[in-house]
């Protein structure tokens, strides 16, 4: 019976030991570079294309390419999106368009996971899309949360507890952790006031500092998309 792992942090990856390519990786950065990945692809994005650093993604948009990122939580000047899902609602500007993007978190995320599963995006906005996808194909799933630099962030925990009490749920699958066991448990605990729940974690506070509360309705919105992100060969595409 396929295995449940939640991991709290890109840091804590490298303890897991992950030998084998024969898993599905979901990384989970909900405030907000996962929401804004499946928006973008959502609504028209040809790829996006996950990149380390800013320098990085300054090349690409020296060679044509449309760039988005952040540093902080602040947009980056020279960009032509910052890090927000509502950045991307335009579907004329973003259509068929290869985006670069970088973030505090997220990218980094990515980058920890590559070449260790198939890896998807997950979001509230694609919830049902994904648990339904990982249902089908029988694998390991790893939940990888993206955190703040590396700490433990409360939104991407309960989303990934979220994950786990779907596909537990069904019997089909096994906790492997007592990170998955208290995700299942704190989801299931708190399912009834998402919204109110998490107005306690630091990283929602860290963005209304920023006058982003637009941002965190949208990305708690759930199930506003069906679509199943992945990356292959280096860009994520849909599935």
């Amino acid at each position: 019976m396929p295995l449940i792992n939640i991991i709290l942090t890109p840091a804590e990856f490298e303890y897991y030991n992950i030998s084998t390519n024969d898993n599905i990786i979901v990384v989970i950065d909900i405030f907000r570079a996962t929401s804004t990945i499946v928006t973008a692809l959502a609504n028209g994005a040809k790829s996006v294309i996950p990149v380390s650093s800013i320098d990085e993604a300054r090349r690409l948009k020296a060679n044509g390419f449309l760039v988005a990122g952040e540093k902080n939580g602040i947009p980056l000047d020279g960009f032509d999106f910052g890090n927000s899902p509502l950045d991307f609602l335009n579907i004329e500007k973003i259509k068929n368009k290869d985006i670069a993007i970088t973030t505090t978190n997220g990218t980094q995320a990515i980058q920890v996971a590559k070449n260790k599963g198939e890896i998807l995006i997950g979001s509230f906005l694609n919830h049902d899309a994904v648990a339904e996808y990982i249902l089908n194909q029988n694998k390991n799933v790893i939940l990888l949360c993206a955190g703040w630099k590396n700490k433990f962030n409360l939104e991407d925990f309960v989303f990934a507890g979220s994950l786990t009490h779907y596909l537990y749920s069904t019997k089909k699958f096994e906790l492997d952790s007592d990170s998955a066991l208290l995700g299942y448990l704190t989801f299931d605990r708190s399912r009834r006031k998402l919204k109110e729940f998490l107005n306690m974690a630091s990283h929602k506070k860290r963005l209304e500092n920023l006058n982003l509360e637009a941002d965190i309705d949208f990305c708690l919105s759930i199930n506003k998309y069906s679509v199943v992100p992945k990356l292959i060969n280096d860009k994520i595409i849909l599935g």
